[in-house]
């Protein structure tokens, strides 16, 4: 009995199957490989950690911000004093920007992500730390016509070679799907390092730093902007930047931090 011949046309096809399995495979096996070789590790603490993020023990130590919380300034109540109920922060002293939102408290385990990413090159954290902040500011972000950085001085930026506010705000917008403008707003001036400084040296440190350039105007005009930065101490650089933005007419200013310092000692309400 005689049977068909293939026709060259199934052979190559064929051949293109079997190729793309062996692709495939081999795929998988320098995956795996690697995977043995180079195991994830935690974020924080760089232990081996099965999947992506942090380990269990350093899971366990950071502190997520949920409700409730002070509407403006995002500060964490003790208890629930229901809806609408602002901080005596935020009554006594309000800021310019609308709303503030921070993804974790500024602990032990969130000054290491932090100054990982700040000061040593760890730009591999700002995907895990900014899928955290989007989660944490999904209200801001839901009406957002824009992200924008806080900026480095020129001179810091580089020296540093990249902005970790900036690297946290591009994390944000593939979450978010909000665009993102680097240059909206411009360091005019160089400011000291704010660690150590009072509330009011802090605030005097900033004063007039910050400046919508004027070919940058009419992107900021009319926008609802959220403003990124990796922590929240006092509040004076993102609010100085948030009145820069709003001489510049932009619609509104909301702030998402990766970490806020949170005084325990003082009553929130």
């Amino acid at each position: 009995m005689e049977t068909d011949a293939p026709s060259p046309r199934s052979i190559a096809a064929s051949f293109r199957g079997a190729l793309g399995l062996c692709r495939q495979a081999l795929g998988h096996g320098a995956r795996l490989a690697l995977d043995i070789a180079l195991p994830t590790l935690c974020v924080a603490c760089r232990e081996p950690v099965s999947g992506h993020g942090v380990c269990a023990a350093c899971w366990s130590q950071l502190s997520f911000i949920a409700p409730p919380y002070c509407e403006r300034l995002g500060i964490p109540f003790v208890y629930d004093p229901g809806p609408g109920i602002l901080s005596m922060q935020a009554i006594a002293d309000p800021p310019a920007y609308a709303r503030a939102r921070a993804a974790v408290r500024y602990d032990e385990v969130a000054r290491t992500l932090v100054h990982a990413l700040k000061f040593h090159d760890r730009v591999d954290l700002a995907p895990t730390m900014g899928r955290w902040m989007a989660q944490a500011g999904a209200p801001l972000l839901q009406d957002a016509d824009l992200l924008v950085p806080v900026p480095l001085h020129w001179r810091r930026g580089f020296s540093r070679r990249y902005n970790q506010s900036g690297a946290l705000a591009r994390a944000i917008s593939r979450q978010a799907n909000v665009p993102v403008s680097r240059d909206a707003l411009r360091r005019v001036r160089a400011t000291a390092h704010q660690i150590g400084l009072s509330k009011s040296e802090r605030a005097a440190n900033v004063q007039g730093a910050f400046r919508v350039p004027s070919e940058n105007k009419a992107t900021v005009q009319g926008r609802r902007i959220v403003l990124v930065d990796d922590v929240l101490t006092s509040g004076a650089t993102v609010d100085a930047c948030a009145r820069a933005l709003l001489r510049a007419r932009a619609a509104s200013v909301d702030v998402l931090v990766f970490a806020r310092v949170v005084d325990t000692h003082k009553s929130p309400i």
